[in-house]
């Protein structure tokens, strides 16, 4: 999968700039994107804060805005010291789609005045640069190189209620039709993070493999045994009895369905620096994981990289009335984890005290394998249970939400769908909306891969080893 850089965007702070770049008088408008730096295989530029350029400093005309240098001031300073990149955006209310004449000679005035600050990673020469945002919210951007030509971002993620992707060659297209080959062709072009390949996960792997995603980051290091050989596709008794790595037993067959498709495979846990900052390179991630450790991990990278997280789980929780076993209930849940929104943590699908008790159950390795194994039907002591076909419901429910939220086909707005809930016993679906869940501020979002690593001192330490 061949792409250039990647400028990142929370839906809220897209939404705050929009507003006030088209005040409604059909002016000219600019604000400052202040950015976190992360260069791994490409670049990728995260908007950490807003910095609106009010009104009435700017000299503003329905083709053009000038404002006055000072404003950038106070921004040099912290741009040194926290390494960040500067990207001035503007409106074009007129729908013009592209950088004009008048934007050229105004960026050839601001990069060389703002070149000098910031630098700091040494690993590339591009640093600050500009972008426009269209009618529609569409945003093209540029950095620009030492020389002071510029070079295009291939790709704005604005990641909010929807996904949306901005191309540099198209930046207010609407998003291709659900479930066409253009939807492919797109999709060629993404790269996804998946974290666990087991029960869940292999089939989550598989749909997003056959639907053309061009690349797959896939995170495990468990190995395969007798008892997932009924539920992870493509396992086999021959995988089983040589102890294989699950992510190896993926890669075989990957290789051989999409050979276009970049298999990046990593057999570590989640909780490890190298899997964090593998994962951290792609645009989307998937957790499909049985512990809350996992879980934390996953939802912290999502929120320091703006990374949209997807998360997913099974139960089928059972009881003995009259000495005689019976099941519960058969859950799924799939939670969609927007950038600056709430996180699973606000949501309760870990909580401190259930990462304190997983923390100490698995230093006692009975007791881990246990709460592992109970994690499909607690309660039950199955040691393998024949699940598949209720993984496959959840893993297509969850990749069904990544669909919906990029090529949209819904009725109703994908603010409804923050959480959706499935109870096949009772043959009930609940939906629970972003608004219904209460955010807490997240001091390490947007920060990338900066130390402590995604604001955890024990990560740091294992990195630093």
């Amino acid at each position: 999968m061949n792409r250039g850089g990647t400028l990142v965007m929370a839906g809220v702070d897209h939404a705050q700039v929009m507003n006030h770049l088209f005040p409604g008088d059909g002016k000219e408008a600019a604000a400052i994107l202040v950015c976190t730096r992360v260069h791994g295989r490409r670049l990728k530029l995260l908007v950490r804060e807003v910095a609106l350029v009010p009104h009435e400093l700017c000299v503003r005309d329905g083709d053009r805005v000038t404002w006055p240098s000072s404003v950038l001031d106070p921004w040099f300073a912290r741009a040194t010291q926290g390494k960040l990149s500067l990207v001035l955006i503007h409106s074009h209310p007129s729908g013009y789609p592209d950088f004009s004449l008048l934007d050229n000679a105004s960026d050839g005035e601001l990069m060389p005045y703002l070149h000098p600050y910031g630098h700091g990673d040494g690993a590339c020469g591009l640093w600050h640069g500009a972008a426009i945002m269209l009618p529609g919210g569409g945003v093209k951007a540029r950095l620009y190189d030492d020389t002071m030509l510029p070079h295009p971002i291939d790709l704005v993620a604005i990641y909010g209620d929807d996904l949306r992707l901005c191309w540099y060659a198209a930046p207010n297209a609407a998003a291709p039709l659900a479930f066409s080959a253009a939807m492919r062709e797109e999709l060629a072009r993404v790269s996804i993070a998946i974290i666990g390949i087991s029960g869940t996960g292999s089939v989550v792997a598989e749909q997003l493999l056959r639907m053309g995603v061009g690349e797959l980051i896939v995170i495990d290091d468990d190995r395969i045994e007798g008892k997932n050989l009924n539920r992870i596709l493509n396992s086999t008794k021959a995988d089983a009895d040589a102890a294989r790595l699950k992510v190896d037993v993926f890669k075989d067959v990957a290789t051989r369905i999409n050979p276009s498709a970049h298999i990046r495979v990593l057999p570590l846990r989640i909780g490890t620096p190298e899997a964090i900052e593998a994962a951290a390179e792609a645009d989307i991630i998937f957790s499909c994981v049985d512990s809350f450790g996992g879980r934390h991990i996953a939802d912290r990278l999502a929120a320091a990289m703006v990374q949209p997280l997807f998360d997913v789980g099974v139960s089928i929780p059972v009881y003995r009335p009259d000495g005689k076993m019976a099941i519960s209930n058969v859950n799924g849940r799939v939670d969609y984890v927007q950038p600056k929104r709430s996180s699973l943590g606000d949501r309760g699908v870990y909580t401190p005290q259930l990462l304190a008790a997983e923390e100490k159950r698995e230093r006692d390795s009975e007791a881990y394998k246990q709460l592992v194994g109970e994690g499909y039907m607690s309660g039950a002591n199955e040691e393998a249970p024949s699940v598949i076909s209720v993984n496959m419901r959840a893993a297509s429910a969850v990749v069904q939400e990544f669909i919906a939220r990029r090529y949209r086909y819904r009725v109703e707005s994908n603010s409804h769908y923050a959480r959706t809930k499935f109870d096949l016993a009772a043959e009930e679906h609940d939906y629970i909306a972003e608004e219904l869940f209460q955010a807490t501020p997240q001091a390490y979002a947007g920060c990338g891969l900066e130390f402590p690593l995604l604001g955890l001192p024990a990560l740091e330490d294992l990195r630093c080893r």
